[in-house]
């Protein structure tokens, strides 16, 4: 079925250095310097590390929520109230929750003056931002994801132990010396790159659990510090994001009261991610925007392994249907997302079934710290095969660029990885292979009532000094 459905797709590209350079009035009048040169799929434009964009043909749009589907959407609905069940206790664990009442959500912002500097008319749509890079306690979209699966891991232990008479309890009886007492005996562990590694630590060891972050040579020195002054073990590991996985995963095995957090496999983690989408949906409700046939929504996601982005377009799909189409965003030069969605085609059928970034000779080597992964969750690639509109690169000039962009109009604080999200738009109307989908889904007319939304993804912790740097290297590239 993978080949099957893999081989349907078409990949187009630009010959052109940055792809990122073409803007939305480009269709018009391309620019001086970055005339389009479309051309068919070309595995060396994909090798070298061109920007590109891929356009899925969607062939099922409305994903199945029947009894038999994996994960439908009363699991969302579930999740949603686990997260409800936990917010008096967060709110008495973390400070900065109390005003929120414990629940961990970001704003949805209008953002003109970034619209504007985007070169996206009116005519095209409204740009939105959502702030996950604000989120409280982790600072990125892990907080989502992380923190559900230590709560569930920790709801189950205090039911099964007792601590927790049914889900009708008061949760904040979890913050008591006998709770913590319990969760000291358990570990929780996760390999990561930094940011879920940050959700995780904080998340357990403000539980009490003994917290251990298995993180790889990619990591950034002051996301290791900032777990260390959690309380947070912090294991270090010379190879890349899938070996501090696999040596986390090793390492679990080996201890029964160790719970590991998989990144590439888990469910708990993905339905934490979707359980944003109800949330989202009030939002839009909240500012009268509408989401049907005549008013699409677009949603630019960056993309790691794919759990985050794959949980929430799962969320979104389930509410909207076929009037949303979510779109990933990948670095250059870690494109594993892209690289799983084209697994079984002619092309690369000689790499099997879950190929690597490093099969099709790219280095991995990217800025964007949380999107530099190799190899994409299968778990997520499959949940979101037959929905997902589509994968677009972008290479780290055209991140810090936009990082830089966001700070000057809007004053949003993101890293690098966040910034992947906003060259989205300009990918999906100023390209040819974007027109040809948008063209496909006969959503050309509709364009002016549509809505984007760049969600940005980490960047609240990032230190002062680094921040400082990434703005002139932003600045620099402009």
């Amino acid at each position: 079925m993978l080949s099957e459905v893999a081989s349907r797709h078409t990949i187009w590209t630009h010959s052109i250095p940055d792809a990122m350079s073409i803007s939305m009035r480009s269709i018009q009048s391309p620019s001086s310097h970055a005339a389009e040169q479309e051309s068919f799929f070309s595995l060396a434009a994909l090798q070298v590390g061109l920007p590109l964009m891929w356009a899925s043909p969607r062939p099922s749009p409305n994903l199945p929520d029947k009894e038999d589907s994996s994960i439908g959407s009363a699991d969302v609905v579930r999740t949603g109230e686990r997260l409800a069940r936990f917010a008096p206790l967060l709110a008495q664990l973390f400070p900065e929750l109390e005003a929120a009442g414990g629940i961990i959500e970001s704003d949805l912002l209008a953002a003109p003056r970034l619209q504007e500097a985007l070169n996206m008319p009116a005519d095209t749509g409204t740009l939105l931002v959502k702030a996950d890079h604000a989120l409280p306690i982790a600072g990125s979209i892990k907080a989502r994801g992380g923190i559900h699966e230590v709560l569930e891991h920790a709801e189950t232990l205090a039911l099964q132990h007792g601590l927790l008479a049914s889900h009708e309890a008061d949760y904040r009886v979890l913050a008591e010396p006998t709770a913590r007492a319990l969760f000291s005996r358990h570990q929780i562990a996760v390999g990561s790159t930094g940011n879920l590694g940050l959700a995780i630590g904080v998340m357990a060891a403000a539980l009490g659990f003994q917290a251990v972050v298995h993180m790889s040579a990619d990591a950034k020195e002051w996301k290791k510090e900032r777990l260390r002054k959690r309380g947070v073990t912090v294991v270090e590991h010379a190879g890349d994001y899938a070996k501090a996985v696999a040596a986390g995963r090793a390492a679990a095995e080996a201890d029964p009261r160790c719970h590991f957090v998989d990144d590439e496999r888990s469910l708990s983690l993905l339905l934490g991610y979707a359980a944003a989408a109800p949330r989202l949906a009030r939002q839009l409700v909240a500012q009268g925007r509408r989401v049907d046939a005549e008013h699409p929504l677009f949603v630019y996601l960056p993309c790691g392994v794919g759990g985050a982005p794959g949980g929430i377009a799962l969320g979104l799909s389930q509410i909207y249907g076929e009037h949303v189409h979510c779109f990933f965003a990948e670095p250059t030069r870690s494109p594993c997302f892209l690289v799983q969605m084209l697994a079984g085609t002619p092309e690369l059928a000689h790499l099997g079934a879950h190929p690597s970034v490093y099969d099709l000779g790219l280095d991995n080597r990217t800025e964007a710290d949380g999107l530099a992964v190799p190899r994409a969750s299968v778990l997520a690639a499959e949940v979101v095969r037959p929905f997902l509109a589509g994968v677009y690169t972008v290479n780290d000039e055209a991140l810090f660029r936009h990082l830089h962009l966001a700070a000057t109009t809007e004053g949003f604080r993101i890293e690098p990885s966040a910034a992947a999200c906003l060259p989205g738009p300009a990918m999906l109307m100023g390209t040819a292979e974007g027109r040809a989908y948008l063209q496909r889904e006969q959503l050309e007319h509709h364009m002016a009532r549509s809505t984007h939304i760049a969600w940005t993804t980490g960047g609240l912790f990032v230190p002062d000094d680094e921040y400082a740097r990434f703005r002139v290297r932003g600045a620099l590239t402009s």
